[in-house]
């Protein structure tokens, strides 16, 4: 079996990402401010946000709807790359084990045909970004110059509030029409972004489903806070991938918190960020990217003992060591949420 290798830019370790989270409360970055939530359902009952004229995120009769997996078929999308973070592509089913919690599962199909994204793009237009959205916006439009004709897009911008600038699409131009008309200034509302992001991903027509964050990651304004936010992403079963554009001398706090920020919702997703630190390199990340998206691993499987009891199943996804190759690094979703009666 021959393993083909695509060059990647590198990523630094993982933390653990619920320590991330209690150090953010810890730290004071954002508000504590959540509602109560068991081992059953999440109850969240955040304040409206208000994205624009046209449209507002906002609490369906005084809960927020739950996102959760329809877990009869789990599909599970994993990327596999060695230790200089090289792309690992050509591996079968055999090589393959995924855990449903402590059980071992019946692989039923693993694919890495280019299957149609839904892609939501979730750019910062905040003060921040001064001198960046130029390239940055280049960068989206090169990659979506990538995408298939059944895939389909929106675009979220965001400062001091998120606003979807373009509902979804499969028009490249659309897009870049609508990055065009963005003035960076303001605050930085990322979390609240994200939220609206995963809500409007609930219309997208695409099994695959994958939010792209174009930002610094310096939160400073949201309504939404980490808990808040870190609930439904684990529900949502949508990977979240980050292009980090990231200064050499973070000026604030939340600056300085950025890089983990985006690192903590890309890990637990399956999702991986591209740090970048010179606008020069944004393309090559932006085609890194590009190709990895297009040459995911999709891993298929009925749960042995699933249960319809609304609780979070943890996945685990492991490699059967291969000779020759040293060793291999699994990016994947970290779980799901079973259905609930």
């Amino acid at each position: 079996m021959a393993n083909a290798l695509i060059p990647t830019v590198s990523r630094h370790p993982l933390r653990s990402a619920q320590l991330l989270i209690g150090a953010f409360l810890l730290a004071g970055v954002f508000p504590l401010c959540f509602g109560q939530a068991n081992g059953t359902d999440v109850h969240i009952t955040p304040r409206s946000i208000r994205t624009s004229a046209r449209r507002e995120v906002q609490p369906r009769n005084g809960v927020t709807e739950r996102f959760n997996s329809h877990a009869s078929l789990v599909l599970v999308p994993v990327t596999v790359t060695d230790k200089k973070d090289h792309l690992v592509i050509g591996l079968e089913r055999d090589n393959f084990s995924v855990f449903d919690g402590q059980e071992r599962q019946v692989i039923r199909n693993l694919s890495n045909e280019d299957a149609p994204i839904s892609l939501g793009i979730i750019f910062d237009t905040s003060s921040s970004m001064y001198g960046k959205i130029e390239r940055s916006s280049q960068a989206v439009v090169q990659f979506l110059r990538t995408a298939n004709p059944s895939d389909e897009f929106f675009l979220i911008g965001f400062a001091d509030r998120p606003e979807l600038l373009v509902d979804f699409t499969s028009s490249a131009e659309d897009i870049q029409d609508g990055i065009s008309r963005v003035t960076p200034e303001g605050r930085t509302a990322l979390l609240d972004a994200v939220y609206l992001g995963l809500d409007t991903m609930r219309r997208a027509r695409n099994e695959r489903k994958v939010l792209l964050i174009v930002s610094d990651g310096g939160e400073n304004h949201s309504r939404y806070n980490i808990k808040d936010v870190w609930s439904v992403v684990e529900e949502a079963g949508i990977q979240i991938y980050t292009m980090g554009i990231f200064d050499e001398a973070p000026r604030t706090n939340a600056e300085r918190w950025g890089p983990d920020l985006l690192r903590a919702l890309s890990n637990v997703t399956g999702g991986r960020v591209f740090p970048i630190h010179s606008l020069k390199k944004i393309g090559a990340a932006t085609s890194e990217l590009a190709i990895e998206l297009r040459n995911q691993y999709v891993i298929a499987y009925r749960p042995s003992d699933l249960v319809n009891d609304g609780r979070w199943h943890r996945i685990s996804v492991r490699l059967t060591p291969l000779q020759n190759i040293p060793r291999l690094r699994v990016y994947a979703k970290r779980g799901y949420y079973a259905p609930a009666e």
